[in-house]
């Protein structure tokens, strides 16, 4: 399966973001291996710095850092793949200031609950940030169950267990881009979450 050939925006009603520069990921994969997907913001300002370019991108460079902070020792998104982890982000444009108007977000949570429906064997999501957290709760009240992430600085919640169906959710920070490299307290908390979300879908499998 090649996800962008299964997923698409049609309408483009978003207007804080360029839609020049909307991307869902090109990669071709087996559905089946993925046990965990990971969501950060929106597509990164130039697509060759996106998680499925070409030679050294940006946010693949820092999510390799964060799988090796992890305890992952990684070279490349297909290992990272191979661990069964999908890489996605919840906005496929790239945005136009630093913040990201809630409509935009609610579109594209759209394509986003697409997305995510093409892995019915992943048990964890990783939400990297407050844009992939904000997404994922419209996902939530949209099924009628509400929040999935309460409110709450994500720090004191991340601890928590969260359940989206018969999936769990973990909150945690962006990791993609060059926000990585600012607080070493993040980037720890980062490498826990995706050892966690890891663990607990391996463990699932196992069993």
């Amino acid at each position: 399966m090649i996800v962008s050939e299964a997923v698409g925006c049609q309408f483009f009603p978003c207007t804080d973001v360029h839609h020049d520069g909307y991307r869902i990921p090109p990669v071709e994969l087996d559905p089946a291996m993925i046990k965990v997907v990971l969501i950060s913001e929106s597509a990164s300002a130039e697509a060759e710095d996106d998680y499925y370019a070409l030679g050294d991108p940006l946010f693949a460079r820092t999510t390799i850092l964060a799988f090796r902070d992890a305890g992952f020792p990684v070279h490349s998104i297909d290992e990272i793949i191979r661990l069964g982890v999908y890489l996605t982000t919840a906005v496929k444009c790239n945005k136009m200031s630093y913040g990201i108007h809630r409509d935009t977000i609610c579109e594209c949570s759209r394509l986003l609950e697409q997305e995510l429906n093409l892995f019915p064997q992943a048990r964890a999501y990783l939400l990297m940030g407050d844009v992939a957290i904000q997404a994922m709760n419209m996902i939530g009240r949209r099924h009628g169950i509400g929040r999935i992430i309460p409110a709450g600085s994500t720090y004191k919640i991340r601890d928590s267990v969260f359940m989206f169906r018969d999936i769990r959710v973990f909150p945690s920070y962006l990791q993609a881009g060059p926000s990585y490299f600012i607080e070493a307290s993040k980037r720890q908390m980062i490498a826990e979450d995706i050892a966690a979300a890891l663990a607990y879908a391996n463990s699932l499998v196992v069993a």
